[in-house]
């Protein structure tokens, strides 16, 4: 008779603490887009391209801005809890995804008849806050896994 083998205990994932900090991750998401959208406007005078409802040239407001970078990071965190407990080396696929959707996000302002000033403008937002959601879950889902061999959390 063969004997079954030994399972090793395997880490778990902290669902509030991730959780929490995915919320926490799109408050700064979304301050980083509040942040970049005054730059922007106030001190460079250059508008900023707004969603796909508004029209190619339309301009975006500063609150939608900030409503989808909020969105954004919710989504990532979502996606990241999913990829915590289904795959083997979750932050490494998590840091592709995020990158390869922040490359698009950054690209789509070139796509569009806008002026280069506004197209930069655009894309500078949308990589500020790619960078800061990709960054910061990653270190969020580090200290979100408790199992053997594991130090505590933090």
């Amino acid at each position: 008779m063969a004997t079954q083998p030994e399972r090793l205990p395997q880490a778990v994932v902290d669902a509030g603490r991730l959780w929490a900090g995915g919320v926490v991750t799109a408050i700064v998401a979304a301050l980083v887009a509040v942040v970049g959208v005054l730059v922007a406007r106030g001190l460079l005078d250059v508008p900023v391209l707004a969603p796909s409802g508004e029209g190619t040239l339309g301009d975006a407001s500063t609150a939608e801005m900030a409503g989808l970078a909020f969105i954004a990071a919710l989504l990532a965190t979502a996606l990241l809890h999913l990829l915590m407990v289904a795959v083997v080396q979750p932050l490494r696929f998590f840091g592709w995804i995020v990158a390869l959707l922040t490359a698009l996000a950054v690209l789509v302002p070139f796509l569009t008849d806008a002026g280069t000033d506004e197209q930069v403008a655009t894309a500078a937002i949308a990589l500020a806050i790619g960078v800061t959601i990709g960054s910061l879950l990653s270190g969020v889902a580090r200290r979100s896994v408790r199992g053997p061999g594991l130090p505590p959390p933090r």
